[in-house]
């Protein structure tokens, strides 16, 4: 099929996970990241307590974390469409099984992700409900808001994953993804 414009389906799906992906990036993961920055900052230099300290440590290493990977998602992400849209009407084929392999690495990572925001979570109570230093509880309670955040983050992306490769799969036939459900 070289050359040929991928189907209506297939581009509709390729489009809404892209778009999603996208606005994501730019409407929810760079914004909290700025305001967990503003937000860890504000403690570190209007707040004395340890408790405060405790809290802006993880504001201010995720809020990092957040604004650069929202940034760099929001902002790549219309350059990669259009690499995949070119490459489609190269050789869709080969973009196809391109793609599938690229999102397959994507849906492999969601378990390591979850054991991630699981861990934050875990030791975000265990620091605000066994430690007895102030500075470990308030990490402790930043912990588990960002844990909150990641599963959120992670649990949308997820599922937007799936009708496009639902929809990939359907123009290069029977190749075996592992589903994550």
């Amino acid at each position: 099929m070289t050359g040929a414009a991928p189907n209506p389906a297939l581009f509709q799906a390729m489009q809404m996970y892209f778009q999603g992906e996208k606005l994501e990036a730019l409407v929810f993961i760079l914004p909290i990241g700025l305001i967990s920055l503003v937000f860890g900052a504000w403690l570190i230099t209007d707040s004395p307590t340890s408790f405060a300290r405790g809290v802006a440590i993880p504001f201010l290493l995720m809020g990092l974390l957040m604004t650069t990977v929202g940034a760099v998602v929001g902002y790549r992400t219309p350059a990669q469409v259009k690499a995949l849209e070119q490459s489609l009407q190269a050789d869709q084929q080969a973009a196809l099984q391109t793609e599938l392999t690229r999102i397959g690495k994507v849906n492999h990572a969601w378990p390591l992700y979850l054991v991630v925001w699981g861990l934050f979570g875990f030791v975000g109570l265990v620091l605000r409900f066994a430690a007895s230093v102030e500075l470990l509880q308030g990490m402790g309670i930043a912990l588990v808001f960002f844990a909150g955040v990641g599963l959120l983050v992670d649990g949308f992306a997820e599922r937007r994953t799936h009708p496009f490769v639902a929809a990939i799969q359907a123009n290069i036939g029977d190749v075996p993804v592992v589903p994550n459900d």
